[in-house]
């Protein structure tokens, strides 16, 4: 055992190895195998080919620095989507707080706690006052 795992190891000397795109690739085409599972007949199976053998590509490549733009492009997009969900998120739990209402006046946006009954609420930007529901 301990010589074909020498083996694999000097034949991945110079290649770019697994990263973290390489491995959600992995996560998308098991899940695109799960689903072939349950819709036959579809155009899965083959997507499922194009997406492992992109992945092995780009593992066993010896052109580091595009397999790295690659995964660089990829971490920042997760980024965003994380960023937004995180901001999703909070905004939820924010509505279970607060009403948000715009000012009538300069559409200043206004956070006020929930359950108070009706209030005159004073905008702090253009001291405009007006009567809502919290």
């Amino acid at each position: 055992m301990g010589e074909w795992r020498k083996k694999l190891e000097r034949f991945m000397i110079g290649r770019y190895g697994v990263d973290s795109f390489s491995r959600f690739l992995n996560g998308c085409i098991l899940v695109l195998l799960v689903m072939q599972m349950f819709i036959p007949r579809s155009g899965i199976y083959f997507l499922t080919l194009l997406l492992l053998f992109y992945n092995y590509f780009r593992i066993f490549s010896k052109n580091i620095p595009a397999r790295f733009r690659e995964n660089e492009y990829f971490l920042r997009l997760q980024f965003r989507f994380d960023l937004k969900l995180k901001n999703w998120k909070a905004s939820l739990t924010e509505i279970k707080k607060y009403h948000i209402y715009r000012c009538p006046g300069c559409g200043q946006k206004l956070r006020i706690p929930r359950g108070r009954g009706k209030i005159q609420i004073r905008c702090p930007k253009c001291h405009t006052e007006f009567v809502k529901r919290s």
